[in-house]
């Protein structure tokens, strides 16, 4: 089949992006530009530019040439210390992609906006569930969405259209990324065998009963593909979830019988500080168990596992819109949790 469409995956080495890349590949119709600052091999029908969005110089210089994309998928993300600070840089970086990619590419198509539970106001307390894409937003600041604002503004008069896509905590592989929950739970539990200790469950208390969703980082690239080439999905938001609920009651015993370990009662606890003393273990193991020589620093979500650790309240949205629209793929969050486990031993991450 001959090549029609070009996407330019913006964030590509992260979750999201590297599961985008990886699901575009395998459609015959596609080929692939993966924008990152670390860039990448090139492979087939995807190749990788580097670049700092950050610099409106860089993108218009490292996208001027890129004449040839249809489809732009934005799942790029830069971490900072507090809600507000998030605004400036990853409003900034979205910006100096559309400002480059319109100016360079004649035949743009659709714009893709990878947002979350954040949109909802998840991350800073109980909130209603279900999250319903007709929502009312929250006082600011948040950069999702003043994302969101900058595409509906600038879409008008355009020739392309927009969709906001809107997952739960995603599962999936990538190393080196501030947002990898099952990446740390992996690690965490492997740790604690290797130091012959139970597997706790190290959150609030009040955090063990709530109910959670995730959405597979596979499941998430199909749906996201979908929503970018489907007309009626034009100028729409969706929240994309596996189609399940569950509680870290009934999922954290589950984890401890994958990997072999007693469960014990949980006790808070900071990950973060925790584990911060960690990395002569992670070498260690490394050289015991013949693993990948991955950094202790390229494995290690902790933050990101704190925070989720600290929810107690229910945190899920619902994800009828699109069936509606006609998404209907399902994902049992269990199987999830064992196949991410199996290939990060395949990978040869943990023992």
């Amino acid at each position: 089949m001959a090549v029609s469409k070009v996407a330019l995956v913006v964030g590509a080495q992260g979750v999201i992006g590297r599961n985008l890349v990886d699901h575009l590949a395998t459609l015959d119709d596609w080929r692939v530009i993966g924008l990152s600052r670390r860039g990448g091999h090139a492979e087939g029908r995807v190749r990788h530019v580097a670049v700092d969005l950050l610099d409106a110089a860089d993108a218009r210089d490292k996208l001027a040439p890129l004449r040839e994309v249809t489809h732009v998928f934005y799942a790029a993300y830069q971490d900072r210390p507090s809600w507000s600070e998030l605004v400036p840089p990853n409003l900034a970086m979205l910006v100096h992609v559309v400002d480059a990619i319109e100016a360079a590419a004649a035949g743009l198509r659709h714009i893709s906006l990878m947002q979350g539970y954040k949109v909802y106001g998840g991350h800073l307390g109980p909130f209603k569930t279900p999250a319903r894409e007709t929502d009312a937003v929250f006082m600011p600041p948040e950069f999702m969405h003043d994302q969101q604002r900058f595409l509906e503004q600038r879409q008008q008069g355009a020739a392309w259209n927009w969709s906001a896509i809107r997952p739960a905590v995603v599962g999936g592989f990538a190393l080196g990324n501030p947002m990898n929950l099952a990446l740390a739970i992996a690690v965490y539990a492997s740790m604690s065998k290797e130091l012959g200790l139970p597997l706790r469950f190290p959150g609030r208390p009040d955090a063990y009963g709530p109910l959670l969703q995730m959405t597979d980082a596979g499941l998430l690239a199909q749906a996201t593909v979908w929503a970018a080439t489907e007309p009626r999905c034009a100028n729409q938001a969706f929240n994309i979830a596996n189609g399940d609920l569950f509680r870290w009651s009934e999922m954290w015993p589950f984890i401890a019988r994958y990997f072999g370990l007693e469960l014990a009662p949980p006790l808070p606890l900071s990950l973060d500080s925790a584990m911060a003393d960690k990395e002569p273990l992670w070498r260690a193991m490394i050289e015991r168990h013949g693993l990948a020589p991955n950094a202790y620093a390229g494995v290690s979500s902790w933050r990101f596992a704190d925070f989720v650790f600290s929810w107690n309240y229910d945190m899920f949205g619902d994800d009828a819109k699109a069936r509606r629209f006609g998404f209907h793929a399902y994902v049992d969050t269990f199987e999830m949790f064992t196949r991410l486990f199996d290939d990060f031993r395949r990978r040869n991450i943990i023992p």
